[in-house]
């Protein structure tokens, strides 16, 4: 079910999804962080067969240089022509830029158990919620600090908790 929250902050896919495109599509994982699906993400666009039988795919990536864009791509690819289909396009679009606005609810849910801290989300109307500090995914205190602006990859940054101590990655807001 879609909230109103992403309602309000999800574009519209770019074209009508063909359901059963889309729904292949969306079972690709990103390959920097294999527990989020590029639905999940917000990444996944557009899904749909053109009228010639042609499969277009489009894809905004978490940002314009992310080194993911060619693995998610050729996994795509991958995924629909396993499935028997032919003519396959999948193409970058980075207007409008992505934001962490787009990423589900259920994506937010699986990086916290990941390890990894997940954006704030915006409130209805684009405000942002001002928070004392990022949430431990390990034990939830609010009581961290950067280390360095990048994480694992250039989308997190690198974390430590005061008080569990432990480093973590924060996927920074967009």
């Amino acid at each position: 079910m879609v909230t109103e929250l992403e309602r309000v902050a999800r574009p519209r896919p770019l074209a009508e999804p063909d359901r059963s495109v889309w729904d292949l599509a969306a079972t690709v994982v990103d390959p920097e962080v294999p527990v989020l699906t590029i639905e999940d993400l917000g990444v996944l666009r557009s899904a749909h067969v053109d009228e010639r039988g042609a499969v277009l795919v489009e894809i905004t990536p978490t940002y314009s240089g992310c080194p993911a864009v060619d693995a998610i791509r050729d996994d795509i690819a991958a995924a629909l022509a396993r499935s028997g289909y032919g003519s396959i396009t999948v193409t970058t679009v980075l207007s409008p830029a992505w934001t962490t606005d787009w990423m589900s609810d259920a994506g937010r849910a699986k990086l916290e158990k990941y390890g990894i801290a997940a954006p704030r989300t915006r409130q209805a109307g684009g405000a942002v919620s001002l928070g004392l500090g990022i949430r431990c995914p390990q034990c939830g205190s609010l009581h961290t600090r950067e280390v360095s602006r990048f994480g694992s990859t250039s989308c997190k940054a690198q974390y430590v908790c005061q008080r569990c101590h432990e480093p973590f990655d924060y996927f920074k807001d967009h």
